[in-house]
């Protein structure tokens, strides 16, 4: 290549670096009516969740879903990738489909997704069904059965209360038969207290030393600033949004329902989690990109899981409205769902953080790993007449202070 090609080369990569055109966003989406990007958030869910849950319901997850693994792979990964699609889209499905049906067209969308997803309930915790999930082999089904049970949680209204009592029973002893993992001393503590927390609500038979254990050793591993340790280390990643903050809250508050003494703990814990949305909503660029840090990149914009959770609970910080969060939220999503890949040509979703890139992957990923992302969508469970949803736009932190606009200053946690 000669010296003036390679000029010109470095000069356009630079232009559409500095413009942000690598990324192509909706067009003049500042003016597009907010209910609109409900419906592209409603459509984009559907659009990930569909091929999983009607899979699931007729009873061929493991006959229809493809396993795609990282090239450094640890095994085949077929024994634990459909409990990781189900689990983790459910999880993140939940408060929207916890809205119940009405008579709106995305009403009765959720009719079909709630009467899908309790299909897939019995036949996931059904011995007999030919898409019996394993809940007890190798480690791996200590994660998903909590995100299932996070998702329980999360729609006890239209995922649990409805269902038949034997697959109630059946839902229960598969939550318990994962006793039998042993966590690794990480992050994995939080699975076995979701797990509990689930059987506590629900059954009743919660083991108190699963349950607690995890929450005082998170808090002796808490750093300070809103952030917690994954173990007694700290790890640069998204894991404190992937995993740590969102289960504490859902243990703490599940554990409040029943025990008002928890309530010191839930408001620490809240009071850290809104610092760390803080950082997830300044860490957003003002293209919908963030950086791309640590593992599990494969999980896509599921990194930003908290973030639409305290936006859901409406315990975004004083200084940040919720207009701005959705916008945020809106661009980031669109970046990743529309980039080429993304899904097979069957509708599944493929490994990579920005399209169909394999070797993001770790040891761990497979196809059902990635259905993680879902959790961003944890904001559809505020209706569509919510403040979130109907105010105008608004440039969220990054989008304000890189086009010469004033913002607070910002501030450590103190406690």
């Amino acid at each position: 290549m000669n010296k003036k090609l390679r000029n010109i080369l470095f000069a356009i990569t630079f232009f559409f670096l500095a413009t942000n055109s690598f990324f192509p966003q909706e067009k003049n989406y500042e003016k597009m009516p907010p209910l609109k990007v409900r419906e592209f958030f409603v459509s984009t869910l559907v659009k990930i969740g569909d091929p999983v849950l009607s899979a699931l319901s007729k009873n061929q997850l493991k006959e229809l879903m493809p396993i795609e693994k990282s090239p450094r792979a640890w095994d085949e990964r077929s024994h634990v990738t459909y409990l990781e699609a189900f689990g983790r889209l459910l999880s993140g499905m939940a408060p929207w489909l916890e809205l119940g049906s009405d008579n709106t067209p995305e009403g009765k969308l959720r009719e079909k997704y709630i009467d899908l997803a309790r299909k897939c309930i019995q036949n996931a915790t059904d011995p007999s069904s030919p898409d019996f999930m394993n809940f007890v082999n190798d480690r791996q089904p200590l994660v998903d059965a909590a995100f299932f049970a996070q998702a329980l949680l999360r729609a006890p209204n239209q995922l649990w209360e409805p269902l038949e009592e034997k697959t109630k029973e059946n839902v229960i002893h598969a939550l318990k038969s994962t006793r039998v993992i042993k966590p690794y001393y990480s992050n994995w503590l939080l699975f076995s207290g979701m797990i509990e927390a689930a059987l506590d609500k629900f059954d009743g038979s919660s083991d108190n030393m699963r349950l607690d254990y995890p929450l005082n050793k998170h808090n002796e591993w808490y750093l300070g600033d809103g952030t917690y340790g994954d173990g007694p280390d700290f790890h640069w990643d998204y894991y404190n949004s992937f995993v740590i903050q969102p289960m504490i809250l859902d243990i703490l508050k599940t554990l409040l329902e029943k025990d008002s003494s928890r309530k010191g703990d839930y408001n620490i814990a809240l009071k850290r989690a809104k610092r760390y949305a803080a950082i997830q909503e300044r860490l957003i660029s003002p293209d919908g990109t963030y950086p791309p840090i640590g593992r599990s990149l494969a999980y896509r914009f599921g990194a930003f899981q908290h973030l639409s959770q305290i936006a859901l609970w409406k315990e975004l910080p004083e200084e940040m409205a919720p207009s701005q969060v959705r916008s945020a939220l809106y661009v980031m999503i669109h970046n990743q769902i529309n980039a080429p890949g993304t899904f097979d040509k069957n509708g599944w979703l493929q490994i990579g953080l920005y399209g169909h890139q394999p070797n993001i992957g770790e040891g761990y990923i497979s196809t059902g790993s990635l259905y993680l992302c879902s959790e961003a969508f944890l904001v559809l469970g505020l209706p569509a007449e919510a403040p979130f949803w109907k105010d105008p736009y608004q440039p969220w932190t990054q989008k304000k202070i890189w086009s010469g606009q004033n913002i607070p200053v910002d501030h450590a946690l103190s406690e």
